[in-house]
């Protein structure tokens, strides 16, 4: 692995700022200490600092030399609304708020390429470094976008990272194609004539319905969508009736859950399908249905030329550890608000073994920071390549 001695030299540094980050986790939009720590570090780097953008947002932009191609560099910086279990000396100082899935060491190998690129300065064009708030479902990139990121600071490309426990930190996954899922809910409500549990002939039984309903919901995937195209559809909330009174059929059973896609196709079938079951059940049991799909987060999916160069910088800095065949995740990520804005490329960054099974999102996760170096390399090695043909 090729690392810099600059960043190397930088490493106690930012070991010890990605440790107070993540002592210190904020929620989507409310990331005020993380962004201000960020802007300032951007500051003081000499770069130009825009704040603000998407409520806690911040973008700094590095132009050096007279290129005329800029790129876009993007770190999400939220934390979770969950407890950190796993005892360490920097652990969660908020009650109920963790860094569970590593946006902490996202912001500070973001920031490490910053301080390394404004000393190096060994390109010719601009970056903009994009630091989201928000990812972890509350729409940081989709507001950051509708703000007018783009258009205050046109890419050419953008680039998204994030670390992969399982992979090893001296392993990089570089693939073009679908990365991630499109991340969307439902909701669906049934309406019967709530009745007494002895006569359930004189009413009209929702609770039944949606027992036939969610036996049936699995065959969208398995006999409707194309056997070769990914697909989830899951149910994860159920309400109806009152544990407290087991003799008394409801009025009505409420049924939410998620739909995950990686082709806008498979998308906008599973949107009808789950409306048509629906729909077909209410029929059924001669009951009213109401049905909403909410499209939340579009699929992540890498554009083939600008995954091509991300394949470039990769190799440079891991060598033969890159990886290019390596599954994509059921999981959702907003970084394709950017995408669909300028040729994306989202990468896997080696975290190393999920200890004790602590993978993303789990109460005992930690960004492994030997991560840092080989991350903070990659992003300027990146940057380095995709600017360096116009060097002045």
């Amino acid at each position: 692995m090729r690392i810099p001695a600059g960043i190397e030299t930088d490493l106690p540094f930012l070991t010890a700022l990605r440790r107070d980050l993540h002592a210190h986790p904020e929620l989507g939009f409310e990331e005020v200490r993380t962004s201000g720590i960020v802007a300032t570090l951007l500051e003081e780097a000499g770069l130009t600092v825009h704040r603000g953008l998407g409520g806690t947002g911040v973008v700094g932009t590095l132009q050096v030399g007279n290129g005329t191609r800029s790129i876009g560099l993007r770190a999400d910086m939220d934390a979770l609304a969950m407890p950190e279990i796993a005892d360490r000396p920097y652990k969660s100082t908020v009650p109920g708020k963790m860094h569970a899935c590593g946006h902490d060491g996202h912001t500070t190998m973001l920031l490490g390429a910053v301080r390394h690129l404004a000393a190096t300065r060994g390109f010719s064009g601009t970056v903009h470094f994009i630091f989201q708030p928000a990812e972890e479902g509350r729409g940081g990139a989709r507001r950051m976008v509708e703000e007018g990121l783009f258009d205050l600071f046109p890419c050419d490309a953008v680039y998204g990272l994030h670390n992969m426990p399982g992979l090893g930190v001296d392993e990089m996954a570089v693939v073009a194609g679908p990365q991630l899922a499109s991340s969307d809910s439902w909701r669906l409500t049934f309406r019967g004539t709530g009745t007494h549990g002895a006569k359930p002939h004189l009413g009209r039984d929702p609770i039944t319905a949606a027992g036939t309903f969610l036996s049936s919901l699995q065959t969208i995937v398995g006999r409707v969508v194309d056997p070769l195209q990914p697909a989830v559809v899951s149910a994860c909330s159920l309400q109806a009736g009152d544990p407290k009174a087991l003799n008394v059929i409801p009025d009505i059973v409420e049924i939410g859950g998620t739909a995950r896609a990686y082709s806008p196709e498979v998308r906008d079938q599973l949107e009808a399908e789950i409306g048509r079951l629906a729909e077909g059940t209410a029929v059924m049991f001669g009951i009213e249905a109401d049905y909403a799909f909410e499209r939340r987060i579009p699929p992540v999916v890498n554009d083939a030329d600008a995954t091509a160069r991300a394949l470039g910088a990769a190799a440079d800095v891991f060598g033969d550890k890159v990886v290019t065949r390596f599954p994509p995740s059921t999981a959702g990520d907003d970084f394709s608000f950017f995408g669909q804005n300028a040729p994306g490329c989202y990468v896997w960054l080696g975290n190393g073994p999920a200890v004790d099974g602590a993978l993303h999102h789990n109460t005992a996760y930690d960004f492994n920071d030997d991560a840092i170096g080989p991350g903070v390399a990659f992003w300027a090695r990146l940057v380095e390549r995709e600017l360096a043909a116009e060097r002045g």
